[in-house]
């Protein structure tokens, strides 16, 4: 499995680009963006576990990999997204298991497991 920090600076570096070929796109999107994951009801990093989890399900690398580290970067802790990672498990079974193995990679690659 290739380094999965990597992997999200290439995500980046491509969604930069994207974001210059497509600049009134990208700003519109980053507006709703910036709505829903702010804190409301529920705090941005819960959000964020929850989205990881969504994009688990649906087996989206870029997805996948923008959200774990969004959730880490809002203060997620290693407990905190291997018990959303065990909801994940309970709905998808196995399928999940699959994809949650790229979340393990970041966890690993950042010293958290």
């Amino acid at each position: 499995m290739n380094s999965q920090i990597e992997l999200n600076q290439e995500r980046l570096r491509l969604r930069d680009k994207f974001g210059k070929a497509l600049p009134g796109l990208m700003k519109a999107e980053q507006v709703i963006l910036d709505e829903v994951y702010r804190d409301g009801a529920l705090p941005a990093k819960i959000k964020r576990l929850m989205a990881m989890c969504v994009a688990l399900g649906v087996g989206c690398t870029n997805c996948i990999l923008g959200q774990t580290t969004a959730a880490i970067d809002k203060g997620a802790t290693k407990e905190e997204i291997l018990e959303a990672l065990s909801v994940l498990l309970a709905i998808r079974g196995t399928t999940g298991m699959a994809e949650s193995l790229r979340v393990i990679k970041i966890l690993e690659e950042k010293g958290m497991v």
